[in-house]
């Protein structure tokens, strides 16, 4: 935690002086001696209170559940407190009508009085801090933000609305405060810019969790940081979408994306969000390779995945065409189609198919006890479970059932695909044959998720027997010690007898020793699903994500320009098609990242293959040209460039570079989207090609770029 007492808050340059005349920062420093003295008293209480509640007996049930969510909100809190110390100050604002400045922070924070020391940046409060524009102030005479390195202010700048406001600031620097820190290197991981969010971004920030929001931008608009921060105020914010009704996932393109915005959810108080990819959401992702036929890619894609796995579900649920008969001690009883039709229907609509066997079996009993009335259910149901021919019948007609079974047989079994899938032509169904059923692709994953939904969990009813056996042991072991108790028992009253009680008795069974399912963290319901680079996802792949998210809450980021396998139509056109309909776009388009002379060399070859893509405005210049060369110059570039800079991230797109290490890495084009470096070498052949794939991975590629471009081509 960075130091929360020291001789002054502020550490200035020398060429800052200015700024550090005590007029300019007097009462700054007397607010963070405060505010140093309410955190070490709230890192005291919080510390306390987490170590009773921990202290406390856990209990069970809702209790048990409530003591756990105390537990994570304070421990949450405190973890976050210890680590920004004074960096919870984002800055500040002075309003026309209080000259009181009013400081905006990470969260919001209380002195032992009472007294406000910070006010937290998601509460309307705080709005104007991030929305005034001089265009429309919301009510502001100034803001100031402040630069924090290692917990002290290292810079700070002064926006003023009015004239009255120029009282007591600092000559007013030529760049903002946002424009200054996108001027900083990069690092592995994304920089911390909630400081620095920007009235467009933040209105977007801010907007319901209602329907789908598209935020709509082209690169180094901010889209990435608008949507995390969007999901931090949603949660803090929005009682529709907080844990106790599912929370938020974050869905991400690749896994280099997720390590590199790793900081930004808990670095704003939100450690309990789900982030993810979409191999994540199967097992069988993490070993998929890409499907690298474009036709067989094309096919899958425009199946109707739900009812291609409904229909290969429903072709293993048949009953026996002829006639069973069961016999029992007592008597025989025919099980025939219309008997067998009764049961199948006992299933709950909406059961999983694994979980509803327990449903239908206990329709076969049912319809079975009605011809052994004057037979005791018990001497009944033990008979039935033991009849092999019967349990053999029943497993044919509704088996267990596993999704990579089901689907490896849609790519090993032509009639059965055929079947599921009638729409496919002959030529089709040839092509989606393979040798391996299991060789798994990216294609086969939203195939798999649906057929994992549908099925269910194949072991819930041989877990369910378990558990009802260890219970049954249970309570007879517990009733012998009772009856032995109450035997003892002199009077024959008291706490003793009680035990007679059923309830009691089943209260002794050791819930925690029975056998459980392991929770999928990433299967849902959740409340509100965060998609980024949403413009490559295809219709298979947005049924994943409907699947997890029932309330059709979603912020949906990407740029139309960026998809590599094109996109024709708007975004809501495109939505609707997947089953969302209530749409709104929100377009952001100021490039804060990349700079004037980049996007230059960059906007021509979007523009050759899609004239109309939603290129940005850069507002920012490095007076460093793009410069272009021969392959063989990669090694002198980087060698050149890592002399030159001690701090910064450099990538080397296109080829496999010899310099990769902390602060060089080489990356594929796919695998660039949604980073940001300060330098890039891009590596494209002599002849890069006039597809649309192509120039999309070179525009994605060179605007990774937020200091220098260089541009080197194969012989």
């Amino acid at each position: 935690m960075p130091p929360l007492t020291t001789t002054s808050a502020f550490d200035l340059p020398d060429r800052l002086l200015a700024k550090a005349d005590p007029e300019l920062i007097a009462a700054d420093e007397q607010h963070f001696a405060a505010l140093a003295t309410g955190l070490a008293a709230s890192i005291a209480d919080l510390s306390d209170r987490l170590a009773a509640e921990r202290r406390a007996p856990g209990g069970t049930g809702e209790a048990a559940l409530n003591r756990d969510l105390e537990v994570h909100r304070l421990a949450t809190r405190l973890r976050t407190l210890r680590r920004f110390g004074l960096d919870l100050c984002l800055g500040r604002m002075v309003r026309a009508d209080d000259p009181e400045p009013v400081y905006v922070g990470r969260l919001g924070l209380t002195d032992g009085a009472g007294s406000r020391l910070l006010v937290d940046w998601r509460s309307p409060a705080a709005e104007p801090f991030f929305g005034a524009t001089h265009a429309d102030p919301m009510g502001l005479v100034s803001r100031r933000r402040y630069r924090w390195t290692r917990g002290r202010v290292s810079d700070w700048w002064d926006e003023v609305f009015t004239a009255d406001g120029l009282e007591g600031h600092a000559a007013l620097d030529d760049q903002s405060a946002f424009l200054a820190g996108l001027g900083s290197s990069r690092s592995a991981r994304m920089r911390d810019v909630l400081g620095t969010i920007q009235a467009d971004q933040d209105a977007i920030i801010r907007a319901g969790s209602a329907g789908t929001l598209v935020v709509d931008g082209g690169p180094g608009t901010g889209k990435t940081v608008v949507a995390l921060h969007r999901a931090a105020y949603l949660l803090w914010s929005d009682p529709h979408v907080d844990a106790g009704r599912g929370g938020v996932l974050v869905v991400g393109p690749h896994q280099p994306y997720l390590s590199y915005v790793a900081d930004v959810l808990p670095g704003l108080g939100e450690d309990g969000v789900r982030t993810c990819t979409l191999r994540d959401l199967v097992p069988e992702g993490a070993t998929a390779a890409v499907e690298t036929d474009p036709g067989v890619a094309r096919l899958k894609a425009g199946l109707d995945v739900e009812a291609v796995v409904e229909a290969a579900v429903r072709f293993s649920e048949e009953p026996p065409r002829r006639a069973l008969t069961v016999e029992t001690p007592w008597s025989e009883v025919d099980l025939g189609p219309a008997d067998w039709a009764e049961a199948f229907d006992a299933a709950e609509p909406g059961t999983p198919h694994n979980e509803a066997r327990d449903q239908v079996w206990e329709g076969l009993l049912a319809i079975l006890g009605d011809g052994h009335d004057d037979v005791p259910p018990d001497l009944l149901r033990r008979s039935l479970e033991q009849d092999r021919e019967l349990r053999t019948a029943f497993d044919r007609a509704w088996p267990v059932l596993h999704a990579a079974d089901v689907v490896g047989d849609l790519w090993s079994v032509p009639a059965y695909l055929r079947r599921c899938a009638p729409q496919l032509g002959p030529a089709d169904v040839r092509a989606l044959q393979r040798a391996d059923a299991r060789a798994w692709t990216t294609a086969d994953l939203p195939f798999l998720d649906a057929a994992r939904q549908r099925l269910g969990d194949p072991g819930a009813s041989r877990r369910r027997r378990r558990r009802d056996a260890l219970v049954a042991a249970d309570r007879a072991r517990m009733a012998d010690v009772i009856d032995r108790l109450i035997e003892a028992d002199d009077d024959g009253e008291g706490l003793v007898t009680s035990l007679r009680q059923q309830d009691l008795r089943d209260a002794l069974v050791d819930d925690a020793a029975l056998p459980t399912a392991e929770p999928d963290a990433l299967a849902g319901p959740f409340a509100h699903v965060v998609v980024d680079e949403a413009q490559e996802l295809t219709d298979a792949e947005w049924q994943m994500l409907l699947l997890r998210c029932p309330s059709r809450s979603f912020t949906v980021v990407g740029d139309r320009a960026q998809a590599r396998h094109g996109f024709t139509g708007s975004w809501p056109e495109r939505l609707a098609r997947v089953g969302l309909d209530r749409v709104r776009v929100a377009s952001l388009t100021v490039n804060y990242r990349t700079p004037v002379e980049v996007m230059a060399a960059a906007e021509p070859v979007i523009r050759a293959v899609l004239p109309d893509a939603n290129v940005p405005t850069s507002v920012r210049r490095t007076g460093v040209p793009v410069r272009y060369g021969p392959v063989a110059e990669l090694d002198t570039v980087l060698e050149s460039w890592l002399a030159a800079h001690d701090e910064g991230t450099a990538c080397v797109v296109g080829a496999p570079s010899s310099w990769t290490g902390p602060r060089v890495r080489s990356l594929t084009p796919e695998l660039v989207t949604g980073l940001e470096f300060d330098l890039v070498v891009l590596v494209e052949p002599a002849d890069p090609g006039g597809g649309i794939e192509e120039a999309v991975d070179r525009y994605v590629a060179m605007t990774r770029a937020t200091q220098q471009l260089v541009v080197l081509t194969r012989p």
